[in-house]
């Protein structure tokens, strides 16, 4: 596996600004409430969906999130190792939900220019199988992944995932530009390093909160999510929350949740 340092000011190779963006559901997952929201009831099922978003640029596009492995869902043995956790399970449409969608929306694999994940939990790094592009993840959560194969726990993740070997792995410190009108943010307390991504679209500002807000009501209220892999985070989520609810006070931006099922925005073919 490739592991590099982020170049600043090397935009991946994207000229202009995001034309547009593609939101994805690509399969969904039954959450006990409790696990979205501090409080909530944990008898009360949420069916939350799994999202990922393409972004498009004159000459390329951006890929965030990439939604469960197909191949570890499928198969009984590799499924019963690392999906299956009480109550919880992944559900997926047929097919190959990511590489069907991709397709359908006339996207070029060779055109993908990065892909940034928001953490490494197992229903956000399955897609990676299909990237050869350079994979941006944040240094601090590249540590956390690497060691977890070590703990003896896959810790709600599949680590052949994102330690392949043929994997181009590019490591960002915090806030980073990522090109033009597209940054990675700094909202660790999930995991020890989540990044939530911000995409200046042509009318608007979306913010992808990814799993630092599951729900709208996370960021209305500035509720951080009921998890942390780490007990330490548990302030840093607290953070980062506060900061998604600030963001979304701001005219013309929008912070959407990773796991709202009753988020429209999530349903619609293309924003601008």
């Amino acid at each position: 596996m490739s592991v590099r340092d982020w170049q600043p000011g090397s935009g991946l190779g994207l000229t202009g600004r995001p034309l547009r963006m593609h939101p994805m559901v690509v399969g969904y997952e039954p959450i006990r409430e409790p696990i979205s929201v501090p409080g909530g009831d944990p008898a009360r099922f949420l069916l939350e969906p799994v999202t990922v978003a393409a972004v498009v640029f004159e000459n390329g596009w951006l890929l965030f999130d990439s939604g469960f492995n197909v191949d570890v869902v499928r198969d009984a043995a590799r499924r019963a190792e690392y999906l299956n956790y009480e109550s919880y399970t992944a559900l997926l449409p047929p097919g190959d939900p990511l590489a069907d969608q991709v397709a359908a929306l006339g996207l070029d694999w060779a055109g993908l220019k990065g892909c940034g994940i928001s953490h490494v939990h197992l229903d956000h790094t399955g897609g990676l199988r299909l990237i050869s592009a350079p994979v941006l993840m944040q240094r601090a959560e590249y540590e956390f992944a690497r060691a977890i194969p070590e703990l003896g726990d896959t810790l709600v993740t599949v680590p052949g995932d994102f330690l392949r070997p043929d994997l181009d792995l590019v490591l960002l410190d915090g806030d980073t530009a990522l090109a033009p009108g597209v940054s990675a943010l700094d909202t660790r307390g999930h995991t020890p390093g989540h990044q939530s991504f911000r995409i200046e679209l042509p009318t608007r500002t979306v913010v992808l909160a990814c799993d630092a807000a599951d729900l709208r009501g996370n960021i209305e209220q500035a509720l951080p999510c009921g998890t942390t892999m780490r007990p330490q985070d548990e302030p840093h989520a607290l953070t980062a929350i506060r900061r998604l609810h600030e963001l979304d006070q701001q005219p013309g931006v929008e912070v959407w949740p990773g796991h709202d099922p009753d988020w429209a925005p999530w349903r619609e073919t293309t924003v601008t």
